[in-house]
């Protein structure tokens, strides 16, 4: 362990890397990484066929809000909140509508790959929750892990998320997206005035928390939150989860981005010592496995490392500048510290040239490219998105995944592809990493970009999560006992 620990001592002082600063070199190397935030908006403008698209499915989307509105009027009733342009993004038009290549009737996976279902279901404070559970469409009678994707908050619409719903569904997952409260299509407030988005931050985890409740929910143990507001609208809520027969209940993994991060982080404390208890109505203990938070993890107050998480982080965040200088390179690594210390596997990413949007597809806000090829009818290649999705998507992988399914057995191969991505990693900030492999050795690197010490054998890596990754360890015990006891025997021959 020594030698590991000097080889990752060694390669901790990598980041930053030349040139020096200040220098000329130093300014033009940040004024070209800079200009990759400006890729995704530039691409999309220069291109007449995603323009087209884009108009189209946003006149589509609005037309089925409108009719909505028609068919149940109480969806605009004073008591909700909603209007046209309140909740923020309810069209899906314009930019709220996202990838306008990821829709029904566009995208043929709707027809081959996945089966999806809109769903209505009140979550605490009795506001109509908007949102969708998906399935692959040759699920079978196999019980598949879950996973929860939650919004970021102001203008993020649930439809900025299918890329990673579909990547989910495509990799052998049950997923449900919705809109919190104050977000997309979902009220904007309760009937007595509650409030949602950024109003309340507050709805991030506990209407994260409702979302599993509706997730679980079976027709044996149907969604709990919709009795009680029964007589507050005339809008048909679905009782349960309809697609409750392919979920396996034992695995589930939660995903989040900016103010859904922050919800993910703090939903997956509930139930740790130290942390509240949990608050859910159908699972008596926390049933959450594995985290995703997208820019970024949380640390600090109200929250108590529980359970393995990956965070991925933006070097500009939102409506950022060039940096005039050096930012601190360990300055995203709270939230990994704090879980190193508790001994709770962890991953921590930061993405080269990126923002805040790297996550949230939104037309014409500054990202890297995202949709630089649209020639096969649909946006294929770009930067941060790719990435974001490979490192995500292994790393619930890792850890629900059972033997035999899709991506238990390349999931540490996936997320040791260091020579893969390493040009997309941040030369600003040092990602890390510090779990173990399902083998039980140390994947432990505190400078991803820089390179990484080979592999260890077991070791303070976090813990092994229930991965069998004991089992090394367990060898080595039976080794060690073996040896002393053919030491004693021969001490007892002479």
């Amino acid at each position: 362990m020594a030698v590991v620990l000097a080889c990752v001592s060694s390669v901790a002082s990598a980041i930053p890397e030349g040139p020096g600063f200040p220098s000329a070199a130093w300014t033009q190397r940040e004024l070209a990484n800079y200009a990759r935030t400006l890729e995704g908006p530039a691409e999309q403008a220069t291109n007449p066929a995603f323009l087209l698209r884009l108009e189209l499915q946003g006149l589509t989307n609005t037309q089925q809000w409108l009719q909505r509105g028609l068919q149940d009027p109480s969806w605009l009733s004073p008591l909700a909140g909603n209007t046209l342009v309140l909740p923020l993004c309810a069209s899906w038009a314009e930019q709220c509508t996202g990838d306008p290549y990821r829709y029904p009737g566009s995208d043929p996976f709707y027809d081959t790959e996945g089966e999806v279902t809109p769903v209505v279901f009140y979550d605490r404070g009795c506001a109509r929750i908007s949102g969708r559970v998906w399935k692959p469409k040759q699920a079978g009678n196999r019980r598949l892990p879950g996973v929860v994707i939650e919004n970021g908050s102001i203008q993020a619409p649930e439809t900025l998320y299918w890329w990673m719903a579909q990547a989910l569904v495509r990799q052998g997952y049950a997923v449900l997206t919705f809109d919190p409260r104050g977000q997309g299509r979902s009220d904007l407030q309760t009937p007595t005035g509650g409030q949602g988005g950024n109003f309340n931050a507050a709805v991030f985890w506990e209407g994260l928390v409702d979302a599993i409740d509706f997730l679980h929910s079976t027709p044996v143990a149907p969604y709990p939150h919709n009795p009680a507001c029964a007589d507050r609208y005339t809008t048909e809520v679905t009782a349960f989860n309809p697609d409750y027969a392919v979920l396996d209940l034992g695995r589930l993994g939660i995903v989040g981005h900016s103010l859904g991060a922050r919800g993910v982080s703090v939903v997956q404390s509930y139930g740790a010592p130290g942390g509240e208890p949990w608050p859910g109505l159908l699972d008596a203990q926390n049933p959450v496995d594995a985290v995703v938070a997208w820019d970024s993890l949380s640390a600090g107050e109200g929250i108590v490392p529980r359970v393995p998480a990956m965070g991925q982080t933006s070097e500009y965040g939102i409506g950022g500048t060039p940096f005039t200088a050096p930012p601190d390179p360990e300055g995203n690594k709270a939230a990994y510290r704090q879980w190193v210390a508790a001994g709770v596997p962890v991953y921590q990413l930061t993405i080269q040239g990126s923002t805040h949007f790297e996550w949230s597809l939104i037309p014409t806000f500054p990202s890297s490219s995202w949709c630089p090829d649209t020639s096969r009818g649909r946006c294929e290649g770009g930067w941060g998105r790719p990435l974001a999705e490979h490192y995500s998507v292994a790393w619930l992988d890792r850890w629900l995944k059972q033997p035999g399914e899709p991506g238990y057995a390349d999931a540490d191969r996936r997320l040791l592809a260091d020579a893969d991505w390493q040009e997309r990693y941040s030369f600003h900030s040092r990602s890390a990493r510090h779990y173990p492999t399902r083998d039980g050795r140390s994947a432990a690197c505190e400078d991803v970009r820089a390179g990484c010490a080979p592999l260890s054998a077991g070791g303070d890596n976090g813990g092994s999560g229930g991965s069998g990754g004991g089992a090394p360890a367990a060898g080595l015990l039976l080794v060690l006992l073996a040896l002393a006891l053919r030491r004693r025997a021969m001490l007892r021959g002479t």
